[in-house]
């Protein structure tokens, strides 16, 4: 059943509107409510239900202590999803997915490595002591590239548990990667996207900003709220007995 005052939310966002059906991927089908001169309409009533189904799987994630990844490069979206993800303290990916983020993570993790290195030297002055000037600027150079590419994923240890994304037909190497890694995905998707990739997807207007920050937004609360009942299993503490003299 549908959330009437969230599903006036969403039509106020402009959720509702799809691109022309010549776009229209044949997934998304299900999700429409009709086609007004040439454009698809979505159903918002399926996407309020998609979305409070969305929001109930990020709150049980967040409960176990799962890991959720970020995911938005493109211009309309990155911006909303970076400032979501720093609310959330998760891991992020908005400025451009590098291949093999997932599938690679052993190689990838190398280089997080690195820019945690450079930037260690450069908090404890090391930098200047070690290097002449000359170096410190290409040093810099490479710092700017590891920070640009992989900032957001700085604190990843493991791969994550799930990837949200925000328009899996621009970021579909993401989804991808992450099939081959067995990783579901959640996304807000509009009506040229794929859906048979995607374990939860929101078929909403993925194009406009105030669509994009709702749903977003409605994400993101649900996620934190189960982080926030989250409580971590103590190692039991060792039973290791002293040898006697």
């Amino acid at each position: 059943m549908s959330d009437k005052n969230l599903v006036s939310r969403l039509f106020e966002a402009g959720s509702h509107f799809g691109f022309r059906k010549a776009r229209r991927h044949p997934t998304i089908a299900p999700f429409l409510y009709t086609t007004k001169e040439g454009s698809d309409v979505i159903d918002l009533a399926k996407t309020s239900e998609s979305l409070v189904a969305a929001k109930a799987t990020l709150l049980e994630a967040g409960k176990l202590g799962k890991t959720v990844m970020f995911v938005g490069t493109k211009d309309e979206a990155s911006k909303i999803v970076k400032a979501a993800a720093e609310k959330a303290e998760a891991p992020y990916v908005t400025n451009r997915w590098i291949g093999g983020m997932m599938t690679n993570f052993s190689e990838i993790k190398k280089r997080i490595n690195r820019l945690e290195e450079l930037t260690n030297e450069k908090t404890t002055g090391e930098l200047d002591r070690k290097y002449t000037k000359k170096e410190r600027v290409v040093i810099g150079r490479e710092a700017a590239k590891l920070e640009f590419n992989f900032f957001g994923i700085s604190k990843l240890t493991k791969l994550p548990d799930m990837l949200l994304v925000v328009d899996p037909r621009h970021d579909h190497i993401a989804v991808t990667e992450a099939a081959e890694k067995s990783i579901p995905v959640m996304a807000l998707t509009s009506t040229d996207g794929d859906t048979s990739q995607i374990a939860h997807p929101v078929v909403a207007n993925d194009a406009l900003q105030t669509s994009i920050a709702l749903i977003v937004s409605e994400l993101t609360d649900a996620y934190i709220e189960g982080k926030s009942a989250f409580v971590p299993v103590e190692k039991p503490a060792s039973t290791t007995r002293r040898r006697t003299a």
